[in-house]
């Protein structure tokens, strides 16, 4: 028999068992729960790779779209008012706005130009008093073409811009047609430089 008070007490300490290491994981539970952690983790990585990259493409897709559309109606209302389809010089078309100063003649500063770019590469905006303005910036094999290849440039009606774009590795062929809904050929001389009559 113990005389000592707390031998109760130290009995029971040590007769208690030791539970410390029956509720941690064995190294097979550790490597199976790293294993199946990893294979989620590579799941969401890979879903948000997919996730940004078609985000990335439509983006790109979007914002050549609005590019498109944009120079589409910039050409088609710029063409529609002017006079005319008046020269074509290397990659580029000219349009007469109108005789704006009423000097009877065709002037350099009442000349609107689209550009193809020195290898057909973009279409740009020009007129006399700004800078240019790129509509259509990374297309290639942009062509005019016209509604009468015969006449005389002065005296086309009509003009067609194509192009084409690559939108998320894919090419697309686009058409911008449009044609003049005043056409002021009538009133010039056969040079198209000087205006013989007025329609006012």
């Amino acid at each position: 028999m113990c005389l000592c008070p707390f031998a109760a007490l130290c009995l029971t300490r040590y007769e208690m068992p030791d539970t410390r290491y029956e509720s941690g994981l064995t190294l097979v539970e550790l490597l199976i729960a790293l294993m199946v952690t990893s294979i989620i983790l590579t799941a969401v990585a890979t879903l948000a790779y997919a996730m940004g990259s078609a985000n990335d493409a439509t983006d790109d897709t979007s914002e050549k779209q609005a590019q498109v559309r944009f120079a589409t109606l910039r050409i088609s209302e710029l063409i529609r008012h002017c006079k005319l389809i008046y020269d074509m010089p290397g990659n580029s078309i000219v349009f007469w706005k109108a005789d704006t100063n009423g000097d009877d003649k065709v002037d350099l500063n009442e000349l609107v130009y689209i550009e193809a770019g020195q290898g057909r590469d973009y279409v740009q905006l020009r007129e006399a008093d700004n800078s240019p303005v790129v509509l259509i910036p990374q297309c290639s094999n942009v062509q005019f073409q016209f509604d009468e290849p015969l006449l005389p440039l002065w005296q086309r009606k009509s003009v067609s811009i194509s192009f084409v774009l690559v939108e998320n590795d894919v090419v697309h062929q686009y058409q911008i047609n449009t044609a003049l809904r005043g056409w002021a050929g009538h009133l010039l001389n056969e040079a198209g430089d000087t205006l013989v009559s007025d329609d006012d």
